[in-house]
């Protein structure tokens, strides 16, 4: 499938598939979504069979605009609409409690869904053509790198997509941030662009780290974001030193660093981020594909700083890497 210029007649041809019970891709700001129409559970499984998802996996209902929380969520707390006010669209998931209405295929057999209006304005432009919800999760085989770009959904869907609209890079490139306002304290599922102290700012309340809870979300499981090739996560002491130790195995490595230390390290494969958080949220995934195209024995990267501004990478790379 080779991914379509975003134009008025793509878009079209997409909301037709999206109303036949197809699979689109689409860009987000932050990764590219495998779309189904949300109120659909046949094609809902369509997007399960493709992405070979475990069924009990819940996936996150895109909306064009707040004004639709109320078509998918019951109870709606002041919060979620304190939330949506400052960073919707955004990259910004909510976990609700679904109406009855919501099928339990989107929502992995819970009783909670997940909503986001993402920023993107391809994604904005299917939305509102579209008219309801569309069930994205990230256009990729499931646990592996998520796609940044149409050329990557391509490569790991390929015909099992109906259509594939190109928007370009994604200008996040992570996946959103998840906050439960289901039950009693927020809290986070899955870090993102937005963080614990922007969400605690505009709550005036306590926001919980979740790493064990009740509600699944997508993300949480511990091997995900994964690249085929073996990578391993180490400081960078420890980076340069094992590059010297597998090098004179005769090992061949790739390495995704961003420290000026490593500049000097004698690597063919040696690819360089930004050492801001931001722009190397933008790169990482792309980054990462690009090694794991050359059939390297391993990856090694350089661990990120231990701070909130990295949580999303760190989070990322936790899960990426032996």
């Amino acid at each position: 499938m080779n991914p379509k210029p975003v134009t008025e007649e793509s878009i079209r041809h997409a909301v037709e598939l999206l109303h036949q019970g197809q699979l689109v891709a689409f860009p987000t700001e932050t990764v590219y979504g495998l779309g189904a129409d949300a109120s659909n559970p046949d094609a809902i499984a369509k997007v399960f069979a493709a992405k070979g998802r475990p069924a009990d996996h819940p996936l996150i209902v895109h909306l064009a605009s707040a004004a639709q929380i109320n078509d998918w969520a019951e109870a709606v707390p002041e919060a979620a609409w304190r939330l949506a006010e400052h960073f919707w669209p955004g990259p910004l998931t909510m976990i609700l409690n679904k109406k009855a209405s919501v099928p339990m295929a989107v929502t992995g057999g819970q009783n909670t869904v997940g909503l986001r209006v993402p920023a993107n304005p391809v994604a904005q432009q299917l939305l509102q053509a579209f008219g309801g919800g569309i069930a994205a999760p990230s256009a990729n085989r499931f646990g592996r790198i998520s796609p940044t770009q149409a050329s990557h959904v391509a490569e790991e869907l390929g015909d099992s997509v109906g259509c594939i609209l190109d928007g370009g890079p994604c200008s996040v490139g992570v996946e959103s941030t998840i906050i439960d306002l289901s039950d009693g304290i927020p809290a986070i599922l899955r870090p993102g662009r937005i963080t614990r102290s922007q969400l605690k700012a505009v709550l005036q309340t306590e926001v919980r780290l979740a790493s064990q809870s009740k509600i699944r979300a997508p993300g949480m499981m511990a091997v995900h974001y994964a690249p085929n090739t073996m990578a391993l996560l180490c400081p960078v002491d420890t980076l340069i030193s094992m590059t010297d130790d597998l090098c004179a195995q005769g090992k061949v490595i790739g390495i995704l660093a961003f420290s000026p230390e490593i500049a000097c390290i004698p690597c063919k494969h040696l690819l360089r981020l930004p050492n801001q958080a931001e722009f190397y949220e933008a790169a990482l995934y792309s980054a990462l594909r690009d090694l794991d195209k050359l059939e390297l024995d391993t990856i090694l990267i350089e661990q990120p700083p231990d701070n909130e501004a990295w949580a999303a990478v760190n989070d990322r790379l936790s899960k990426a890497t032996v």
